[in-house]
């Protein structure tokens, strides 16, 4: 059987305005949710578990290399776009904004990076995870939602567009594809599942 990545998105943060979103951890409710996850049958699979530096993604790698001893790889590249330019927005503002990033690729929307210079920093990031993985087992990435986006945008080989965002809103989704072939397994669905 061909390595498999498992794209998956930090579930439910601890959403505070006055500390800088890449430091909100994970909340009561994405911590029981990443437990749940990990008793899925392809989590024992694993063999390598990677994750942006975002806390968020952190205390859900955690999570899994402990279950798994296996030790996370810190890829600072695999973060959210640049959003420090806004910093914290509630949701609504949130989401406008988010729609303009997807739907206006080239352009900088409210000083945030580009979608397409994110999306060129993932797409290498995940090559290079890929590459560097070590030894046998599938690949756990824990990363975000935009990110999560931009790349499989990149799979499908269609243009960057948010109707290949994950689905609801309290993140805690994936989606997996074969490493050698880059040919999707299962689209987005919820960790737990």
């Amino acid at each position: 059987m061909m390595p498999t990545l498992h794209f998956i998105t930090h579930p439910e943060v601890v959403i505070d305005p006055s500390v800088p979103v890449p430091e909100w951890p994970l909340s009561p409710e994405g911590v029981r949710r990443m437990n749940l996850a990990l008793e899925n049958p392809w989590m024992s699979r694993l063999g390598a578990v990677f994750s942006s530096a975002e806390r968020k993604a952190t205390d859900a790698a955690r999570l899994v290399a402990d279950r798994f001893g296996l030790q996370p790889v810190i890829v600072a590249e695999l973060g959210e776009n640049d959003r420090s330019a806004t910093g914290y927005l509630p949701r609504a503002e949130f989401e406008a904004t988010a729609d303009l990033f997807f739907a206006h690729p080239e352009r900088s929307v409210r000083g945030w990076e580009r979608a397409v210079d994110a999306q060129r920093r993932i797409v290498a990031a995940l090559e290079r995870v890929m590459a560097e993985a070590p030894g046998p087992g599938d690949i756990a990435v824990i990363s975000h939602g935009g990110v999560g986006a931009l790349f499989l945008c990149h799979l499908k080989g269609v243009p960057i567009s948010r109707a290949e965002d994950q689905p609801g809103t309290g993140g805690g989704c994936v989606y997996s594809f074969n490493i050698a072939t880059r040919a999707l397994i299962t689209g987005w669905h919820l960790i737990e599942d």
